[in-house]
């Protein structure tokens, strides 16, 4: 392919559209942690490390998870409207922010079009309440399990009574270490907002500094511990998904297999929620490893079921306030620069 192919230039409403949709993946919190910078010959994908999570997200791990999402959903996007994407992972060592480019080129008629997977991103939901307690066919959880395994990583569904008792018992564990810890919950309340501000845990605007106080105030690790232990036992499926490696590559790839399976999962008639405090809480992460039985590193743990009712989509900020040009960017730079030097 010639870098004239590669690099085809995108409308400016089309490519408006492809980040629209990029922006719609989850995030821990739902921080929203990525800015996108339009180039000459495609797009950028940088983590916004001012939206971290320093105490519940230490390593960044779930950050660049989030990130990884939202470029699964930027592919998706851009297939849809009919252009094949060429990814560059960590593309330049000296930029730890820069985690992907990249490029298009046409798409010659309809094939490759990913329809389904790009009307489910504007229906994926994180689930919270409980799922109708109804099974799931096995040959769903394969189409799932291929799914992770074709962006490189995998998927595994804990399928023993014992084992699912286990797996609650480390996420009650997890929200008791969790909301012991003071400065996690300062964090927590930090990022409840009403639903104007376009980001964060959505509260009623009239009841927010209520709900925040009693979070940064209250150590509730029991009642939480104790209703996420109902919702994993009574979830109908409970699954890791997870990667080979641990490092920062290792974590795009379970973004993008993530979004990949969410996606899927819509398309099969599920929604799904997230367990991840045994993997939040170091001490616990090897536990649930070994719970698992295999070689790896568990990423996500995941809830999936049939939901029982709609939901309301989470508040997303505005485009304008995550997409710049390589010109903006450096009118930044050169302003934090100077600010520095005063």
């Amino acid at each position: 392919m010639s870098e004239g192919t590669r690099n085809t230039p995108i409308p400016r409403d089309t490519l408006a559209a492809i980040l629209e949709s990029a922006t719609l993946a989850p995030s821990s919190h739902n921080t929203q942690p990525w800015r996108f910078e339009l180039g000459q010959t495609g797009i950028s994908l940088f983590a916004d490390r001012l939206r971290a999570l320093p105490v519940n997200d230490p390593d960044d791990r779930e950050l660049t998870i989030s990130c990884g999402c939202a470029l699964f959903n930027l592919r998706i996007a851009a297939a849809h409207a009919g252009f094949n994407t060429e990814c560059q992972l960590l593309p330049d060592p000296g930029d730890e922010d820069l985690l992907a480019t990249v490029s298009f080129s046409p798409v010659s008629g309809e094939e490759g079009r990913q329809t389904e997977l790009f009307l489910a991103i504007a229906r994926r939901r994180t689930y919270r309440k409980r799922f109708e307690p109804k099974q799931v066919p096995s040959e769903v959880l394969g189409i799932l399990e291929e799914s992770a395994e074709t962006e490189g990583a995998w998927f595994q569904v804990l399928e023993s009574e014992h084992a699912r008792h286990q797996v609650a018992d480390l996420v009650a564990e997890g929200d008791a270490a969790q909301w012991s810890n003071p400065s996690w919950r300062r964090e927590l309340a930090a990022w409840m907002h009403p639903r104007r501000k376009g980001d964060g845990l959505t509260v009623p605007g009239m009841v927010a500094p209520v709900a925040q106080l009693v979070v940064r105030t209250f150590d509730m690790g029991n009642g939480v511990g104790a209703k996420d232990r109902q919702l994993a036992d009574e979830s109908p499926v409970i699954a890791a998904l997870g990667t080979a490696g641990d490092g920062v590559e290792d974590w795009l790839k379970a973004g993008q297999a993530l979004e990949r399976v969410l996606l899927r999962s819509l398309g099969q008639g599920l929604q799904a929620s997230y367990l991840n405090q045994p993997i939040q809480v170091a001490v616990l992460r090897p536990k649930l490893q070994h719970l698992l039985g295999r070689s790896g590193f568990p990423q996500i743990l995941l809830r999936l079921g049939y939901p029982a009712t709609d939901l309301p989509a989470a508040p997303r900020r505005n485009l304008q306030e995550v997409v710049e040009t390589a010109d903006t960017r450096d009118i930044k730079a050169k302003q934090a620069g100077q600010g520095r030097q005063r």
